[in-house]
């Protein structure tokens, strides 16, 4: 009987069982690997999904989604199917192995190796280009939604006559399918040849014939169809002139085709196209003819003129032709430059207006009088007074405000506006439940007139304090979405939210339905994988009602739901209809408009102030456009975060084209309520990118043109030393013959590499305005200073060497704030306010007002000929630089009684409470000056308060006695 314990059967039982375990042990953590990567390859896809159907786009995901598949499924199979069908046919008609030389024979190892996995290499080849054309083929998403539905320009181009929709929408899809047959062609001929190498077809070395007849019928074939894809790409190439770009060194970047283009290159396309499809037909006919002679001799032909008929006699052309007299020859090319790039860039209606800067009003009083409606001067800088509302108005430091602020309307009348966002740098204590749980959102919109500021020279303020009060009415203050809100939140669940601090703390809990629930354990797995933070899974603060808010910045939210359009640099708040919404202007945009000449959107938009701000940064920095509209105004709820897509210009094609791909996402312009459209304006970046074509394309006239006589250039900014461009400036302001103010974008041009001011520019950016868009623009015709000559003179003021020397000695600093240029009875006033900060101050103040009347061709000794004067404030600039004793009527920094940031006179009554008021808001004011020497901002702050709620006290007890029935 065997041994039950220790026999031969035993040992081998006990070892083998273990074994079994082991493997499936193995092959459990094998699968669950597999598992485990695969979920974090989804995770990001499903969370993106919930993202997009929280903000009720999920059409945008779903199309998009749906059409990278398409094209990766259709261009991948076509790709594997063209280069395996010829391993497959080059394999098919391989030689008898009695036929190969002893070249071949040598390769039998390899074939024999080869040999058992055949069907498995070919398989893995065809996966390979397939995979590999696929994901190519769907990064043409936009390529194929604008081709397949591109919607008609209603314009043709000068040349041949096609509506700018080909040029636009179907010139790229045909390029890029003539680009995937040349892929396909060339990998196709590499993989046959290959092929036919291995089993015999060719040979290299051995003496007699080079390649079998079969070999040489599927080669030349394989040639054949690359030549004809050469002959289509010379056809299309004669419509890729009107969009060719070229330097061109009488104007630089040019875009279109010049006299050599029309009169040497186009013909040499076509002779091209001709031979190559003769060429072709030379290589099909091997089939027949079994002999490479007439195909090798066709295509030689071809290159031979491709380099004399596509080169030397253009070349000739260019040289003897067009530069003897270039002037002439281009003339004609050069104003279909001029009016395709004017229309591409809405610029053509903006035909320059002589404007003589000589006065044509002698009277001091009438121009100091003149001066006081011609604009409503902005002394509140929006990128010098940021740190101002930081130090008065942050109240926590868990807050904060952008680095520049933004200008808007209320009440008529120019804002300055910041919100108090959240801050996650500041919160006392970091930890992850702090960072993402109890520290959510931001808090109120801060809002100071832009035309004063008070006897400190700080802000007056219309809506301050937390929560804020002021002249708004009440709207929903939590800031849950914002510029520099870059982190996620999770919110509503069990984990009470710090609301505010004030008296106590206040919390809240988050109850609209934004955001993503996490309430399902797989939602909150994918997430934990999605942002690589484990404790989303398992953290016992994440409940029922639980939300993740995440994509918060209204540019990111825009950008997402419409990754069809670029976005401008700079999204500002508005309160409206009680609630916060930041407005985002969209642009459609193009670089296939034929002849409009082409710049690059980040380097046009660059200024003194995008320079280092990446809040006013243009998304698509080196995006070639020749082709921009703002076509959608976008609103974003700083509360809620709800994106809401508007219809702006109603005739843009490329709009209605990505309308018709993504059907339901941009509502038409009919539902942009009465509230909304009084704060939307002309933007920024889509003015820039004007004003820079403007420089040149002011001219119309292509003799002037060429000769460049009369061009401009952006000044730059005299206030700041980095030379970057002077930003353009909102301001209310007449233009000449206009009877009242518009709100409206201003910029000024000085000649080209000079710096007298050449023109100035002003376009209507009131949305509610019937002229909305209408631009103005005044050539100077006359010598007439510019900006950097104004810096200049002020600089050299002995006034300003003393200011300046006493700041110094106080140990503080000067800053410059805006140059406002305004046209005033035919000269131009220059208005910058002046701001003093102590090297140990927390923030600048306005201290200084620089004016400057400029006026060509004054007589002698008149003091309104190019005056210069700093004062201590703007009533007395005025006064001094048209040497009046007064105004006429109060000027913008000196309001009347009913507007905040003064003390009213009290009405001769002896009221007990008008008297208090008074006696009020003199003891804050006393308050603030002693805060301020002890450089006590809190208290100061606190003060600035109490000054502001008896200032009110005062001018609600002034109204009640100046009331019908009132005492006294």
């Amino acid at each position: 009987m065997p041994d039950r314990g220790g026999g031969p059967s035993g040992p081998r039982m006990r070892v083998g069982r273990p074994s079994r375990r082991a493997r499936t042990l193995l092959m459990t953590l094998g699968v669950l690997a597999v598992l485990a990567m695969a979920f974090v390859m989804f995770a990001g896809f499903w969370t993106d999904w919930l993202w997009y159907r929280s903000v009720d786009y999920s059409s945008v995901f779903t199309t998009t989604l749906w059409t990278k598949i398409g094209l990766f499924a259709v261009f991948g199979l076509l790709m594997g199917l063209a280069v395996g069908f010829n391993i497959w046919l080059a394999h098919r008609l391989r030689p008898p192995l009695s036929a190969m030389s002893l070249e071949q024979q040598s390769l039998d190892r390899y074939r024999m190796g080869l040999a058992p996995f055949k069907k498995w290499v070919l398989l893995a080849v065809t996966a390979l280009v397939a995979l590999i054309a696929g994901a190519s083929a769907s990064g043409q998403w936009r390529t194929w939604l604008m081709w397949v539905n591109g919607v008609k320009f209603g314009q043709k181009d000068p040349q041949f006559g096609l509506d700018v929709s080909f040029y636009a929408f179907d010139l790229p899809w045909y390029r890029f399918l003539l680009a995937f047959g040349f892929a396909a062609a060339v990998l196709s001929l590499i993989a046959a040849a290959l092929t036919h190498y291995l089993y015999g077809g060719l040979r290299v070395t051995s003496p007699g014939a080079r390649a079998t007849a079969a070999a040489t019928g599927h080669l030349s074939v394989l040639l054949g169809v690359f030549v004809s894809l050469k002959a289509v790409a010379y056809w299309l190439d004669r419509y890729g002139l009107a969009v060719k770009s070229s330097d061109f060194k009488a104007t630089g970047n040019w875009t279109g085709l010049r006299y050599v283009d029309a009169n040497a290159y186009l013909p040499a396309k076509t002779i091209l196209f001709c031979i190559a499809a003769i060429c072709a037909v030379l290589f099909f006919a091997t089939l027949w003819r079994r002999t490479w002679q007439l195909p090798v001799i066709g295509f030689g032909l071809m290159v031979l003129s491709a380099v004399l008929i596509g080169g030397l006699y253009p070349a000739i052309v260019q040289k003897f032709q067009v530069q003897p007299n270039e002037q002439a020859k281009e003339a004609p090319y050069i104003q279909k430059n001029i009016d395709a790039t004017r229309k591409a860039y809405a610029i053509d209606g903006t035909k320059p207006e002589n404007y003589s800067g000589k006065s044509t009003v002698k009277d001091k009083d009438k121009l100091r009088a003149d001066a006081d409606t011609a604009a409503s001067y902005r002394l509140l800088d929006p990128n010098i007074v940021s740190p101002t509302f930081q130090q008065l108005e942050q109240k926590r430091k868990y807050y904060q405000f952008p680095t520049t602020l933004d200008v808007d309307r209320y009440q008529g009348k120019d804002t300055v506006i910041g919100l108090r966002e959240l801050n996650i740098r500041g919160i006392p204590k970091r930890n992850w439940i702090n960072d993402h749980f109890t520290y959510t959102h931001g808090y109120g919109a801060i809002m100071a007139t832009g035309t004063q500021t008070d006897a400190n020279g700080s802000p007056v303020f219309t809506e301050s304090g937390l929560p804020t009060t002021g002249q708004l009415p009440e709207y929903e203050q939590r800031i849950y979405y914002g510029e520099k809100t870059d982190q996620y939140s999770i919110v509503g669940g069990p984990q009470r939210e710090l609301d505010y601090e004030e008296n106590g703390e206040k919390t809240t809990s988050y109850k609209e339905k934004s955001g993503v629930s996490l309430s399902s354990t797989f939602n909150r797995a994918a997430y934990a994988v999605a942002f690589s933070e484990p404790q989303i899974l398992y953290s016992g603060a994440i409940g029922d009602g639980s939300r993740i808010l995440y994509n918060r910045t209204p540019k990111d939210r825009v950008e997402a739901v419409a990754p069809w359009l670029t976005i401008d640099g700079d999204a500002y708040p508005a309160v409206v209809d009680g609630r916060i919404q930041w407005i985002i202007d969209a642009y459609t945009t193009t670089n296939g408009y034929p002849y409009a000449s082409r710049t690059t959107l980040g380097d046009t938009t660059a200024d003194s102030l995008t320079v280092g701000n990446q809040q006013r940064t243009v998304v698509a920095q080196q995006n070639q456009v020749n082709y921009i509209r703002n076509s959608v105004k976008a609103t974003v709820d700083a509360y809620d975060g709800t994106v809401k897509l508007y219809q702006w210009d109603t005739e843009d094609p490329v709009l209605k084209t990505w309308m018709k791909a993504f059907p339901d996402t941009v509502e038409p312009k009919s539902e942009i309520k009465g509230d909304l459209l009084e704060h939307l304006r002309y933007p920024q970046d889509m003015f820039k990118v004007q004003r820079e074509l403007l420089t040149r394309y002011h001219v119309t006239d292509p003799a002037q043109f060429y000769s460049g006589s009369d061009a401009w250039q952006v000044p730059d900014d005299p206030t700041n030393k980095d030379g970057n461009a002077v930003p353009p400036y909102y301001l209310s302001m007449k233009m000449p013959g206009d009877t009242t103010q518009r709100f409206s974008l201003t910029t000024t041009f000085t000649p080209n590499g000079r710096p007298n001011l050449g023109g100035f520019m002003a376009v209507d950016a009131d949305a509610t305005s019937k002229e909305y868009g209408r631009m103005r623009l005044l050539r100077v015709t006359q010598d007439v200073p510019g900006p950097a000559q104004v810096q200049s003179k002020l600089n050299g003021l002995p006034s300003v060497a003393q200011f300046v020397r006493d700041l110094k000695g106080a140990d503080s600093d000067i800053q410059y704030g805006n140059l406002l240029t305004v046209p005033l009875d035919g000269g131009f006033l220059y208005v910058e306010p002046v701001y003093a900060q102590g090297r140990n101050a927390l923030y600048p103040l306005l201290k200084k007002v620089a004016v400057s009347y400029v006026d060509a061709d004054q007589p002698a000794g008149d003091t309104t000929k190019d005056t210069t004067v700093f004062e201590d404030n703007l009533t007395k600039a005025l006064n001094a630089v048209f040497g009046v004793d007064a105004p006429t009527q109060p000027t913008p920094e000196q309001p009347t009684p009913e507007q905040p940031g003064t003390t009213p006179p009290p009405p001769a009554s002896n009221d007990a409470a008008l008297k208090q008021a008074i006696a009020d808001a003199q003891k804050a004011y006393d308050a603030g000056q002693a805060a301020l020497q002890k450089g006590d901002w809190t208290a100061y702050g606190k003060a600035q308060e109490e000054l502001q709620a008896a200032l009110q006290k005062a001018a609600d007890a002034g109204a009640k006695l100046k009331a019908p029935g009132a005492g006294g």
